[in-house]
């Protein structure tokens, strides 16, 4: 079986084919299925932002295509940088520095409470959609540490995994990262409607 994921960021591919791997589903990215498409998130909630991109890319697909949506919501910040997550770091000179600013925004507050969010969308070209959601509770570190995974990695440390999520492996962090979450709830509903 194959799914289209809808994304050309190596990251992000990494770790769907990682969560992938003991099912027989193969994740292509867009570049995989020749689609150049761009699609902007307009929404208001994770919800509307996984279904504006799954929708828009089955309708150029016969694959059924998965999207996400996610973000880190940190309380002390009113939960920002949430859904301008990824917006939030392109305002910054790499990921390091956005996590840099995050971290002296929090230097005089005692609250470092955080979640990650996200949100799957599955959409095929019949209009058909499903929407599973994974949150991952945790707080904001005093420093970056670990030096694995991506983005906001470095600075979470997660409640469950009782871990930074860049200073554990890949592995581990796919028995307890938001993402994994939604997955695991996505491959249930693929089991149940018998699509693998």
């Amino acid at each position: 079986m194959k799914i289209v994921l809808a994304t050309n960021n190596s990251h992000k591919i990494k770790e769907y084919r990682s969560l992938f791997a003991n099912m027989p589903i193969e994740v292509l990215s867009l570049s995989d299925v020749a689609i150049k498409s761009d699609i902007e998130e307009t929404g208001t909630s994770y919800e509307e932002n996984a279904a504006i991109k799954a929708e828009n890319i089955a309708q150029l697909t016969k694959f059924l295509v998965i999207a996400d949506d996610s973000g880190l919501e940190i309380s002390a910040l009113g939960g920002s940088p949430g859904l301008n997550s990824a917006r939030f770091a392109a305002q910054h000179k790499s990921q390091s520095e956005a996590n840099r600013a995050i971290l002296k925004s929090l230097e005089k507050s005692d609250n470092r409470q955080a979640r990650f969010v996200c949100v799957i969308a599955l959409a095929n070209y019949h209009g058909r959609l499903n929407l599973f959601r994974g949150e991952c509770l945790g707080r904001i570190l005093m420093r970056p540490e670990g030096d694995s995974g991506f983005g906001y990695d470095p600075i979470f440390f997660s409640d469950e995994a009782n871990a930074c999520f860049a200073a554990i492996g890949e592995d581990e962090k796919n028995r307890y990262s938001h993402r994994a979450k939604a997955v695991e709830q996505l491959l249930a509903y693929l089991a149940d409607e018998k699509f693998i």
